[in-house]
């Protein structure tokens, strides 16, 4: 019996994620009504990403979060250097992330991406002719070791007054004994002030798995934490809530909720005060601050 060969297009593992959400920021950055522009991120992303595209199910149809998310951040990230005095900026798992390049940030900022070595040396072959808007460190690690987050904290931010750590599409890859272990370790830095990332209910882990069934599909990037407790998860290891945004109510007010949206309004009149709450916790993008 002839041997079987992993097919090139799959998933391998969550790295590869960066290439397929690449992809949604390039479409979102050549509409016209574009909110963002990240004219990187279809180089980033290359032909591998394109193939991952076409093999997941339904792929085309959820680029919406992805932007949306993006945005979000975008935002959130700009305020808090305006207006927070954040001057250092940990993005954790930073995959293909191009906002050093692209976001109007002040050039005294440090910005620092933590990703594994495959990955930042993608990512430095892509932009070797692009210049960053502020000063910028690459730092391969692999943040699943012991220690490892701590070194890169102790080496990187020392000189920091105020840093914002990113984990934007990574803690739901992760057990939540490894976020808890992540959110101690943030906590335990002072200088550490801020934590922004996504957060996804059980309600979206139900939806996902039941819509990405199948051998081509996500098996190998599986979603696991997703706590029932929303950010009070977070509570216990250090951190609080700020500031929470509804997936659904920031993606009605972007302009960005799929054309059968009109169907969750329907279902939502009838719904309970209760699951209207549950409702907008589906997903979202999470702020939160060192209690």
């Amino acid at each position: 019996m002839a041997e079987t060969k992993p097919t090139d297009d799959a998933i391998r593992d969550v790295s590869d994620t960066a290439l397929w959400v690449a992809l949604y920021r390039a479409q979102e950055s050549e509409r016209k009504d574009a909110l963002f522009n990240d004219p990187h991120a279809r180089r980033l992303a290359g032909e591998r990403g394109r193939r991952i595209m076409e093999t997941v199910p339904g792929a085309r149809g959820i680029s919406w979060p992805m932007v949306v998310r993006t945005q979000v951040f975008d935002e959130i990230i700009l305020q808090l250097v305006r207006e927070r005095g954040v001057d250092t900026i940990l993005n954790l798992a930073a995959g293909l992330d191009a906002r050093p390049w692209r976001l109007s940030l002040p050039p005294t900022t440090h910005w620092i991406d933590v990703d594994l070595p495959g990955m930042l040396e993608h990512k430095r072959q892509g932009m070797a002719a692009e210049t960053p808007r502020c000063r910028y460190t690459a730092r391969a690690a692999d943040l699943r070791l012991p220690g490892a987050l701590r070194t890169v904290l102790d080496e990187l931010t020392g000189d920091s007054k105020c840093v914002l750590a990113l984990t934007e599409g990574l803690i739901i890859y992760l057990e939540p004994a490894e976020v808890a272990s992540l959110a101690r370790e943030l906590a335990s830095v002072p200088h550490v002030r801020y934590w922004l990332t996504d957060l996804g209910s059980p309600m979206l882990l139900d939806y996902m798995e039941k819509r990405w069934k199948g051998p081509r599909a996500l098996q190998n990037a599986p979603f696991k934490f997703a706590p029932a407790e929303g950010t009070k998860f977070f509570e216990p290891h250090g951190w609080r809530e700020r500031e929470y945004r509804s997936t659904m109510l920031e993606g009605r007010r972007l302009n960005r909720l799929p054309p059968f949206s009109w169907v969750w309004a329907i279902f939502g009149l009838f719904a309970s005060k209760e699951k209207k709450e549950a409702f907008k916790r589906f997903s979202g993008q999470v702020l939160l601050e060192r209690v």
